[in-house]
């Protein structure tokens, strides 16, 4: 595929996230009511035991408009997952449809993230996926910079073990899951640093507590493979797309942790962090500590492709 010369992203600015407010309408079973109208009985089975699967979606406001960003693949996944936790959600198509709908009856003039969640509804005893009611919601809040995307980030290598995929698949985005997640990253803010690295059970680098991962030596861009209990995140693939299109070499493989240590630039992906580069691992320097010029063509890319700078990644984009 052809490379392109990427235009220059536009100056960003951080500001604190605001929480939803009272006036965001939100998406329950069926009903369109406030936000803070929304309630499950306390003994709820996705409440319990965790029982439940979800997507994070981005909306950027271009300054006239909402647009979400792989809204049919997000909802694809999620139809999927659900399906292989044994939950019947609503078709991908109808889905994405109350997001367009979220979308429109909130008619947000900033950057927004969206939060679908398939989940058991009932409320009986016991940690079983069949014959237990579904429920679907969905609701947004404004969303920022998740990680601060202008600086380096200090991360470590969690003590904590990525579930494996005969635990709880990661690839299912299911909630039960963020659990480990939770652990990693409490572990990593408390000792200082910015985020967490999970290695598997097999000692291989695997990801971020909610991010992909992606190394470069050599000008080569390597990324834990999808047998590493890695989400097959959509932005990994878009960046993988990305690198195809600049002519950036890039291989799917297993990492060893001190690949870590030794390699020129990292920087980590996903809907929320979208794409932030690492400065240091366990206190190491990466590279010389900057912004490495190979992240720098793929944030630039990736950032004119979601605010829709960059004709040919158009088909990303859903208007509202």
């Amino acid at each position: 595929m052809a490379s392109f010369t990427a235009l220059s992203p536009e100056p960003r600015v951080n500001h604190p996230d605001p929480k939803p407010v009272a006036t965001t309408v939100a998406y329950l079973n069926g009903e369109w009511k406030p936000l803070t109208d929304c309630s499950v009985p306390i003994n709820t089975h996705a409440l319990q035991y965790g029982t439940g699967a979800f997507e994070g979606i981005r909306g950027y406001w271009d300054g006239t408009r909402i647009n979400i960003l792989f809204l049919r693949e997000h909802f694809q996944r999620l139809q999927r997952n659900a399906k292989m936790l044994l939950m019947e959600p609503p078709t991908a198509e109808a889905m994405a449809a109350i997001a367009v709908d979220l979308v429109r009856r909130n008619a947000p003039k900033t950057n927004v993230y969206l939060r679908p969640l398939v989940y058991k509804k009932g409320t009986t005893l016991g940690p079983v996926l069949v014959n237990v009611p579904d429920g679907f919601l969905a609701y947004l809040q404004p969303l920022g910079d998740y990680l601060d995307t202008s600086k380096g980030l200090s991360v470590c290598v969690s003590s904590w073990r990525r579930l494996p995929d005969n635990s709880i698949p990661t690839r299912t985005k299911a909630t039960a899951g963020y659990l480990n997640s939770a652990l990693a990253k409490s572990e990593a803010v408390m000792n200082g640093y910015d985020e967490a690295i999970f290695l598997n059970d097999r000692g291989q680098v695997c990801e971020g507590s909610a991010e992909n991962i992606f190394l470069i030596r050599d000008g080569v861009l390597s990324t834990p493979d999808r047998t590493a209990d890695i989400l097959e995140g959509i932005t990994r693939k878009a960046i993988l797309m990305l690198a195809a299109d600049l002519g950036i070499p890039f291989v799917e493989r297993a990492v060893a942790r001190t690949e870590l240590y030794t390699c020129d630039e990292i920087f980590l992906v996903g809907t929320g962090c979208q794409v932030s580069y690492v400065r240091a691992v366990d206190k190491r320097t990466v590279g010389d500590g900057s912004r490495g010029p190979i992240t720098a063509r793929l944030q630039t890319a990736y950032e004119n492709a979601v605010y829709g700078r960059e004709p040919r990644y158009a088909a990303w984009l859903t208007a509202v």
